[in-house]
């Protein structure tokens, strides 16, 4: 129970962390993703906009929601997981093997256990989040749109975190990592450089469900639009891919190519 505490409390902290350093760029990401008028220019162009607008004030759109909530939905995350996976480890007569002869299927299962944790949290607070980024009124009737495209967000979102984790301490162990980037045990990445890669990495895996997510919640796209013709629409006019630019709601700053 106390190592279930802990890491509950370790998601919390992680969560009210990442809203104050990361929601300013969360902001200017949904913007481009949820805000048609927003789609075809730059993430710098977006966020020099709305600061000249609104101020600093702007950028924190939607940090309240996101504040309240967000710690309760990485304690969700980070402990269902850590929960799912003990469970795991305490059943040794379950059949071990590793999917593509690499991927733990342990790893896997819990990562999508901590993905739907946090969704189930996640879903009206970010809802909140969205729409007070994008400037858009809502009513009762819609503070649970985009339940299904969060759920698959977030489950492949953190199933990917996680087998990221795992991929990352096998290529250490296995000796493809300078030492000079190793923790102490040399048996992993530094904390740092494991948190920004892998989450990085991750968020690029299931960015276009993201751009889908964020336009259902934005109340700026046709709601009655099924999600398979969001997507395939988002890859043919590169929306998927501009909004990419900032992984924000992590709080990395990362820079991709733009087409």
């Amino acid at each position: 129970m106390a190592e279930f505490l802990v890491t509950f409390a370790a998601g919390a902290s992680y969560g009210l962390t990442t809203v104050i350093v990361g929601q300013p760029l969360d902001t200017i990401k949904v913007r481009m993703q949820g805000m048609p008028s927003a789609m075809q220019q730059s993430a710098l162009t977006v966020g020099k906009d709305l600061f000249l607008q609104q101020g600093v004030r702007g950028l924190y759109r939607g940090g309240l929601p996101l504040f309240l909530g967000g710690s309760f939905m990485r304690s969700a995350q980070f402990g269902v997981s850590g929960k799912v996976k003990h469970w795991l480890d305490d059943h040794p007569n379950l059949p071990h093997f590793k999917v593509f002869g690499l991927l733990d299927w342990q790893v896997i299962v819990a990562g999508i256990a901590g993905g739907l944790g946090r969704g189930l949290v996640e879903i009206p607070t970010d809802f909140l989040k969205t729409r007070r980024q994008v400037e858009r009124s809502w009513t009762m009737s819609h503070l649970m749109d985009g339940t299904a495209i969060t759920l698959v967000r977030n489950t492949v979102l953190y199933a990917s975190f996680m087998v990221y984790i795992d991929l990352t301490k096998q290529a250490c162990q296995a000796g493809y990592v300078t030492t000079m980037l190793m923790n102490e045990e040399q048996n992993n990445l530094k904390p740092f450089l494991k948190g920004a890669i892998c989450a990085n990495l991750a968020w690029l895996t299931v960015w276009p469900a993201d751009v889908v997510k964020t336009q259902r919640q934005s109340g700026n796209y046709d709601d009655k639009k099924g999600l398979l013709r969001m997507f395939q629409e988002n890859f043919r006019n590169g929306q998927h891919i501009d909004s990419a630019i900032w992984s924000g709601e992590e709080g990395y700053g990362m820079i991709v190519l733009q087409p």
